[in-house]
């Protein structure tokens, strides 16, 4: 049962006398729109927590502008809020609304050609005046002229209605306008049968130090949900049973929440003092802000005055014998790009959070996109290699965050983790792992207390024979002084050389402690059900959730496909240039032009065809099982129906 296909479960009297049907679905998708000021990431976030406790699994997707005010009531200032959940498990926030909440005309023209024919459209009838009409193009009011005729629409009075609710809290007009978000979050509530409890108490926190605005918040959301049980313009109401899932606790978690908690993690089981030098940057500004809660667990944090100062104060800090971070996005990379090849020199452990944004220069602060990968691997001068990995979901950046701890502390160098906007501030039900069960990298640090030399002196560059690691030796301690910066080190000694086979030598050992992180990591992630596949996609990072969706349609067509994802982008795991060579043909999604397919044609002489956007959005399921069903049936020749179940994802 989908969306589009319900069932009517039961019924229910409301107080006019008329009967109220209550219809069970199996996933919704939920748009909410309006402009900047209107609270939709508030409102979004709100709904995506209730929703998490009621126990169906969810995606979201924010989508909000980069100006910090835009003009209000215009398109560049439209900002919205996607949620996707079900009765099953889901990978996706979704291709298209079912439902669309459109809170002024700007709202309405920005997103209604998302909305597909038939879906419900709620919009805020009070916002569509002459004025507000003019500012986007509307040469009539769509309400009135027949133009939505296609859609299921509702038109509610939702400003009035709030300032109705309002008109004892004592309160002026523009304050009391500020709450129909909490109406629009009530109605909500009532049509998919969400808990209220956990929103009552979030507004009495969030508003403790205003006590009337508190109030003023809860009687409009409680108006909002009472006005669903009574009005007659909402004759359904539907309800989403909660999803199957394993016993455990779970929290609704972003994936800069979870990315910071995994560094928190790092730093407790490896034993070391979390470090991070930051300078705030959106999308990951957020890191910046979650790490500076946890002081209590030893977490230092740092808003350095730019991002050079940013990543020098992290390599400082690891110099120093703690565990060193630094995070930005792809305009800071380029920025810390000369200390970034400074940590390589002197091989110190180090994290480099980049959570990648549309570009180039500032491009599209606020959007998605997955175009730093290049950069990651070569976006500094001479040869300087790094270990680069992405998290391919909000919560796996939890563990995304532990594994880049880990490779930076054995291997005593620095980790690219690649995360991106549609990561960073999407959200999805994380399992709470148990601190027992996280890995143990205290095995990891090793500082040097005792001379290694033969003749009692300390030689910093004498390496561990598995991992190609330098001691990794605290200032301070006695005998263990040594030199440190950006000069080419001698081998074993670190004095300073220009000799040009003690440069070889150096540059070719730097590139093979790399290589041998591929030791380490474990075989390929391939999903092939049947083994019987002829064709495999590929992808990184935050394309998971879309790619995932896709198979699973084309799956359900009866045709075979094979999906791998890769966690690991520098080194590659050593099986999947054997991994590559079993299918026929290999398909590579990206958010950029090609980047990974041009590293995987280059390594390992696969044709891989590369499947690229770069719209600032994710892909679209129904978009990617299309090409997948294109590439199997030319391979096959025998062309299968396509999926008649559409998309449950």
């Amino acid at each position: 049962m989908t969306a589009t296909d319900p069932a009517v479960t039961a019924g229910s009297s409301a107080p006019g006398g008329f009967v109220k049907s209550v219809v069970e679905l199996d996933r919704v998708v939920i748009r909410l729109a309006g402009d900047s000021g209107d609270g939709m990431q508030l409102t979004g976030n709100r709904f995506t927590s209730e929703t998490a406790s009621f126990g169906n699994d969810l995606s979201t997707l924010p989508n909000f502008p980069a100006e910090i005010r835009a003009p209000t009531g215009t398109l560049p200032g439209v900002s919205s809020f996607q949620l996707h959940f079900a009765d099953h498990d889901i990978m996706t926030p979704g291709d298209a609304p079912d439902v669309l909440v459109a809170m002024n005309p700007a709202a309405l023209k920005a997103n209604l050609a998302d909305l597909p024919g038939g879906g419900l459209l709620i919009v805020d009838s009070d916002e569509f005046t002459p004025r507000n009409l003019a500012k986007v193009g509307y040469a009539a009011n769509p309400l009135e002229d027949g133009s939505l005729e296609s859609w299921q629409t509702v038109s509610v009075p939702l400003t009035s209605m709030t300032l109705d609710a309002l008109a004892d809290s004592g309160l002026g007009k523009k304050e009391a306008e500020r709450s129909k978000n909490m109406f629009t979050l009530g109605l909500l509530s009532w049509m998919y049968h969400r808990p209220t409890e956990g929103t009552v108490r979030f507004l009495e926190r969030q508003f403790r130090r205003k006590p009337e605005i508190a109030a003023a918040n809860i009687a409009a959301f409680r108006a909002g949900y009472n006005y669903g049980e009574t009005t007659e313009a909402f004759a359904v109401s539907y309800e989403i049973k909660p999803a199957p899932m394993a016993p455990g606790k779970y929290r609704n978690i972003s994936g800069n929440q979870a990315l910071s908690l995994g560094l928190v993690a790092a730093a407790k089981r490896s034993g070391l003092p979390l470090f991070l030098g930051a300078y705030p940057i959106t999308p990951a500004s957020d890191i910046l802000h979650e790490l500076s809660k946890h002081k209590a667990f030893g977490i230092r944090t740092f808003q350095a005055e730019d991002e050079i100062a940013g990543i020098a104060s992290a390599i400082g800090a690891s110099f120093g014998g703690a565990l060193g971070v630094t995070t930005t996005s792809g305009p800071g990379v380029s920025l810390k790009s000369e200390a970034l090849a400074l940590a390589i020199m002197t091989e110190l452990p180090l994290i480099v959070v980049d959570v990648q944004r549309g570009g180039p220069s500032t491009g599209l602060p606020t959007k998605t996109e997955q175009s730093d990968l290049l950069q990651a691997m070569f976006g500094r001068n001479g040869e300087a290699p790094l270990a680069v990995i992405a998290p391919r979901s909000p919560g796996d950046c939890f563990d995304a965050a532990i594994e880049a701890a880990r490779i930076a502390i054995t291997y005593r160098t620095p980790v690219m983790l690649l995360s991106d906007g549609y990561l960073a501030n999407g959200a999805e039900p994380w399992a709470v792992p148990a601190a027992e069960d996280l890995p143990d990298l205290t095995g990891t640090v090793d500082f040097a207390t005792e001379p290694n030399g033969e003749d009692g002196e300390f030689l910093p560059y004498l390496r561990d024979p598995e991992t190609l690691a330098r001691p990794w030796a605290i200032p301070g301690t006695a005998g263990m002084q040594h030199r440190i910066g950006g000069l080419e080190k001698a081998d074993r000694t670190g004095n300073i050389s220009y000799d040009p086979e003690n440069h070889d030598f150096m540059t070719r050992t730097r590139q093979a402690k790399i290589d041998g992180i591929a030791a380490s990591i474990g075989p390929t992630d391939v999903d092939d059900p049947t083994g019987d596949a002829k064709v495999a996609v590929i992808g990184w990072g935050s394309t998971y959730g879309p790619i995932g969706a896709g198979v699973r349609r084309v799956r359900r067509s009866g045709r075979q496909v094979a999906q791998i994802h890769l966690r690991h982008l520098n080194p590659f795991p050593a099986d999947l240039g054997e991994v590559l060579a079993r299918y026929d043909r290999v398909i590579c999604p990206e958010m950029n032009l090609g980047q990974l397919a041009l590293l995987l044609r280059a390594k390992y002489l696969v044709d891989v065809q590369s499947h690229t956007q770069v719209r600032g959005l994710p892909f679209r399921a129904a978009e990617l099982a299309a090409v997948i069903q294109d590439v199997i049936d030319s391979t096959s020749g025998a062309p299968l129906a396509a999926d008649p179940t559409g998309g449950g994802e």
